[in-house]
Parts: structure tokens; sequence; C-alpha cells
């Protein structure tokens, strides 16, 4: 099977597990993401996406799935920058939990720092050139 013949294009969301909706929603916001969606859904949830400011795929702040993890996810989510130190800072100064310092493998890896949400699930940021 050809790639064409799945007929998929592209990544629309990704899916990280939030305890608190709206405390989510608040870090989200507070790194410069937008709420472009937050509608109720079956009898007690909510579906809430939040996008970064350039760029088509969002974040899925779900309630975590009955018997899943409820944080602590090494998410496999990779936000890009192009400027890894101003990024690390802002989120420092804001106190985010980050790493202590932006890692620097030398060529061929980009600089890139972890940081954890609220629910302790890890995001990448990576520079890119």
């Amino acid at each position: 099977m050809s790639a064409t013949a799945s007929k998929i294009g592209a990544i629309g969301l990704v899916s990280v597990p939030s305890t608190d909706q709206d405390r989510s929603i608040e870090f989200y916001e507070s790194l410069g993401f937008e709420k472009r969606t937050d509608i109720p859904f079956g009898e007690k949830y909510r579906w809430v996406e939040v996008y970064p400011p350039s760029g088509p795929t969002g974040i899925a702040l779900a309630p975590p799935m009955e018997g899943g993890p409820t944080g602590g996810v090494q998410t496999g989510i990779i936000l890009n920058t192009d400027d890894i130190d101003g990024a690390h800072g802002h989120l420092r100064s804001l106190g985010v939990d980050v790493d202590a310092e932006v890692a620097r493998m030398g060529d061929p890896v980009p600089p890139m720092f972890w940081f954890r949400d609220p629910d302790g699930n890890s995001l990448l940021i990576v520079e890119q050139s």
C-alpha cells in the first residue's frame, strides 16, 4: 500500500491526560497556546483543544482514561522554537517545571530541553535552525 493510498493527510491532534482541564487550559495559555475548542461531550466530559500560535496540530486536554495513567506521561510531543535559550528562560520565569539547563549535545543534535505540565506530563522543546 502506498502512502497516498492510506488517505491520511496530517496529524491533527495529540492527546495529553489532564486531571484538571481548567488548570491545564490556564497553563497552556500561559505558554502562548490558544484554546480553540471547549465543548461538553458525553454525560460528564469536556473536549478541550489548545494550539500553539502557529502550526496546524493541537493538543487535546483529555480526562485520563479509566485505569490509564493520570499524569507523569512521556508524551512524545516535540515543540519547535527558533530561540531555545529564550524559550527556556521564558518558561522558567513563568515557574514552569523545566530542565535546569538546555541540553547541547553537538551537531547534528539540536539544542533541547524538557518541561512538564501541571500533571507532570513531559514535552520536549527543540531549536530549529
